[in-house]
């Protein structure tokens, strides 16, 4: 008796879903190398693999792990005893911080306003012992704020302060750049006294007979206070006679150098009131002023 023919209808089981990554399975089903599964079993083998059997190892066992313990424990409870300490210390260490930053502050307050009493002190005696003269005097030694008509010169750095090259600037200690630098307000500031200017401040900082114009690295300063461009420059007088006779003098001409040979940018302008601040400190160490019988008070060291 013939056999059915086997039913084709039946479909085949359904293919694995990580059949195509055969390697990975490898590597899943067989993670210890074969090696190190070899030198496993003869270990398991010959007894040597597990934990020691003798009476011996077992005790050096239990001793390790004895210390081990005890270190760890002895640690722990160090660190929980000085956590206290340390936080105790360092509220301490910012308490100390805040109270001297508090003392300094009280300390600067009270040399400011020290410093500011011996300027008006100076300013009196000044005006005092100047005569019926005293209020000129007092406005040329810029002890007294001032105001009138001048004008208002800007001097700024270069949008490229990199660039190079000869110009003006002959001496070797200045770099040829687009940068303003100390000389250069020199000469500005003494261009706008020939000129006339009666009284003159660079970014609101009075100028005296006394007053010095340094450098500090790339910093301008003025009486040893640092100055940030754009310098603005007000000085007192006829403006439009001020602006002309600058503009024609040697410091003039230098400074419109600057601006085509490094791109310096300056501007000036008539201004019909300007206000100057007084100059906040005007202290003399070696002029002595006459003695009462040359028509003048003997004041003792002058304080112009």
């Amino acid at each position: 008796m013939s056999q059915p023919p086997p039913d084709r209808s039946t479909p085949s089981p359904p293919a694995r879903p990580d059949a195509s990554m055969s390697l990975l399975n490898n590597v899943m089903d067989h993670s210890l190398d074969d090696g190190y599964a070899e030198a496993s079993a003869r270990r398991r083998a010959d007894g040597s693999a597990g934990l020691p059997r003798t009476l011996r190892s077992k005790l050096g066992l239990a001793a390790g792990l004895v210390v081990a313990a005890l270190v760890v424990t002895l640690g722990a409870a160090e660190a929980r005893i000085s956590a206290p300490v340390v936080a105790k210390e360092r509220e301490e260490l910012i308490d100390r911080i805040d109270a001297e930053t508090e003392a300094a502050d009280t300390l600067e307050s009270d040399v400011d306003a020290l410093r500011s009493d011996v300027s008006e002190r100076q300013r009196k005696a000044l005006e005092r012992h100047g005569g019926d003269q005293g209020q000129l005097v007092a406005l040329l030694s810029g002890a007294t704020p001032v105001e009138g008509p001048g004008v208002k010169l800007v001097v700024d750095d270069a949008k490229d302060t990199d660039q190079g090259g000869g110009g003006p600037r002959d001496s070797s200690g200045f770099a040829d750049t687009g940068r303003v630098r100390d000389r250069d307000m020199q000469r500005v500031v003494n261009g706008l006294w020939e000129s006339g200017a009666e009284a003159i401040a660079i970014n609101g900082q009075r100028l005296t007979a006394l007053s010095a114009i340094r450098a500090a690295g790339d910093a301008i300063l003025v009486d040893n206070r640092p100055l940030v461009p754009p310098y603005t420059v007000f000085a007192v007088g006829d403006g439009k006679k001020l602006a002309t006779v600058f503009g024609d003098s040697a410091d003039g001409q230098y400074l419109q150098a600057l601006k085509e040979s490094f791109d310096i940018r300056t501007s000036i302008s008539e201004q019909a009131k300007v206000r100057l601040p007084a100059a906040p400190s005007l202290i003399v160490r070696t002029a002595e002023p006459k003695a009462a019988d040359s028509g003048a008070a003997d004041t003792g060291k002058g304080t112009s």
